[in-house]
C-alpha cells in the first residue's frame, strides 16, 4: 500500500510575489542606466560625426559653384571671381537665393550647363548603376526649370545658404568680421564697392550660413521669403542657420 502524505503549506505558485517584481524591475532599470551611460555619449558623437559630414559636403559643394562658371546661366559673367562677387552680394534676396541639395542624376544625360539630369523613375533602380547622388548648388532666377526638375528627385534636405562679406574691423591688430549683409566693401576702408572691376583685393573673405528647408517642394522654394523683420540677421521663416563656415573666393 502506498501511503501519501499532504502537507497544507506546500501550494502550486503560479506567478510572482510583489517583492520579486519590484526586484526584477530595479534589476532592468539598473542595466538601462548603465547602457545609456556607456552608449548614449557614443551614439551623440556618431551624430557629431554624420553632422560635421555633410557640412563639409555643402561646404564643398558651394565652392566648387562659386569658382566655376556654367554655360547658359552664368554667360553673364566674366569670370569666376565675377559671379562669386555677385551670388555673395545677392545671395540674401529672396529672388536670388542660393539652394544646395542632393538628387538622383542620370550619369549618361548631361544638360547644357554641365549638370546632369535627374534619373527618370522616381522610385527604382540602383545606385551608381542606373543614378548616382549628385551635389548641386542652384540659385533661383537663373535655371528655374532644372531646379524644379532636381527637386523631384531630391535625397535628403534642401539647404540654402546666405553669404556675408568678410571684412578687417578698425582695431590696431584687424581681424576678420562680418560686414553688412548684401554689400561687398573694401574689406580696409569699408567704402562700398558696386562693381567687381572697382574691387581692389585679390580675395574676397565672407561667411556662409546654412539654413534647413522646412519643405523641398519647388512651389515652397519659388514662394520662399528671407525677409528679416527682427533684424537678427536670420530670416524670419527659417531661424538660426545649422551651422556657418568662413571661405574665401580668389581672382
Amino acid at each position: 500500500m502506498k501511503i501519501v502524505f499532504s502537507d497544507s503549506r506546500v501550494r502550486n505558485r503560479h506567478g510572482f510575489t510583489l517583492m520579486e517584481t519590484v526586484i526584477a524591475i530595479g534589476v532592468v532599470a539598473v542595466l538601462l542606466t548603465t547602457f545609456l551611460a556607456v552608449f548614449g555619449p557614443a551614439s551623440a558623437g556618431i551624430r557629431r560625426a554624420l553632422s560635421a559630414q555633410e557640412a563639409g559636403r555643402l561646404t564643398n559643394s558651394l565652392e566648387r559653384e562659386l569658382s566655376s562658371l556654367r554655360e547658359g546661366p552664368d554667360e553673364a559673367y566674366q569670370n569666376a571671381f565675377h559671379k562669386a562677387f555677385d551670388w555673395i552680394q545677392d545671395s540674401g534676396k529672396s529672388e536670388k537665393a542660393v539652394f544646395l541639395y542632393n538628387y538622383r542624376a542620370d550619369p549618361k544625360r548631361i544638360r547644357e550647363d554641365a549638370s546632369l539630369e535627374p534619373y527618370g523613375l522616381a522610385d527604382g533602380g540602383q545606385s551608381g548603376r542606373d543614378f548616382i547622388l549628385q551635389p548641386a548648388v542652384r540659385r533661383k532666377g537663373d535655371a528655374d526649370a532644372d531646379l524644379r526638375e532636381d527637386l523631384d528627385r531630391v535625397e535628403g534636405r534642401v539647404y540654402l545658404v546666405k553669404m556675408t562679406q568678410m571684412i578687417y574691423d578698425g582695431a590696431q591688430d584687424p581681424v576678420l568680421v562680418p560686414g553688412t549683409h548684401a554689400q561687398i566693401k573694401n574689406m580696409h576702408s569699408h567704402d562700398p564697392i558696386d562693381d567687381v572691376e572697382d574691387y581692389p583685393g585679390a580675395v574676397i573673405a565672407y561667411t556662409a550660413d546654412f539654413y534647413a528647408l522646412k519643405s523641398n517642394r519647388f512651389d515652397y522654394i519659388e514662394n520662399l521669403d528671407l525677409i528679416d523683420d527682427n533684424e537678427d540677421g536670420d530670416p524670419d521663416l527659417l531661424g538660426k542657420p545649422l551651422f556657418s563656415r568662413n571661405l574665401g573666393v580668389r581672382r
